[in-house]
């Protein structure tokens, strides 16, 4: 009997050795591309692959349209109408929206419901970098890590950039220099006002919305945002 406690004792103490050095691992890991994605263009991350796999065994059509685009060549229009819709305050806060996420867990108690999300920019951007649209605790928790590390080690025109380049922005279509150009034929430093805060306005569920077809729901948000873009004032880099 002392042997077998013995020997469970040490396969246990063997796996948790192993499970150790898979997690420093995975930080180590997820810090040097962190560091390296500062600079180097993302070139893929999970979302893409996940819903290439669900449209090649689904109905939809499989399609992959991302192109990467530095931020000057996006144009404003589709920074201050994502800004606007996503993130008025990015550029006051350090990651986190403490008063947006308070007010949401007031509503949503004061509701009955479960607190909804009020995930700021740089949230969303390590979310789409690292992870699955799964939600768990654990998600969250590996979702804030990132998040500290994108505000700590980038700047913000980087995660707005990166931002823009990775984000769902329709059925196969990621990024605003591809959803310029698959919804409204032109690249996005060309898009209007209009067309920008259309696109912008698609964000919860771009794949249920189009830009260039928006309901009376989307086209009252477009509205909204074509009207309080400008107050954001002129992005820093400009």
């Amino acid at each position: 009997m002392g042997k077998t406690t013995k020997a469970v004792t040490k396969k246990f103490q063997q796996l948790k050795t192993w499970l150790v050095k898979i997690i420093w691992l995975a930080f180590q890991l997820s810090l040097f591309l962190i560091i390296i994605y500062r600079i180097v263009p993302v070139p893929i991350t999970p979302l893409p692959v996940i819903r290439f796999f669900e449209q090649a065994f689904g109905d939809d059509p499989v399609r992959l349209k991302k192109d990467w685009e530095c931020i000057e060549n996006l144009g404003s229009n589709i920074c201050l109408a994502s800004l606007t819709a996503e993130d008025p305050m990015f550029f006051k806060h350090y990651g986190f929206d403490f008063e947006q996420i308070f007010e949401s867990i007031k509503k949503s108690f004061s509701r009955g419901k479960k607190p909804r999300g009020a995930s700021t920019i740089t949230q969303q951007t390590a979310k789409n970098l690292f992870f699955t649209p799964s939600r768990s605790w654990v998600r969250k928790g590996l979702e804030v890590y990132v998040t500290v590390c994108l505000e700590v080690l980038w700047t913000k025109k980087r995660i707005l950039e990166v931002y823009l380049n990775i984000i769902e922005m329709g059925n196969g279509v990621y990024g605003a220099e591809a959803a310029a150009l698959f919804f409204f034929n032109k690249p996005a430093y060309k898009l209007s006002n209009t067309e920008a805060a259309s696109i912008a306005a698609c964000y919860p569920n771009p794949r249920r919305w189009r830009a260039n077809k928006p309901s009376k729901y989307i086209r009252k948000k477009q509205v909204l945002i074509a009207r309080y873009m400008h107050k954001i004032g002129k992005l820093p880099w400009e």
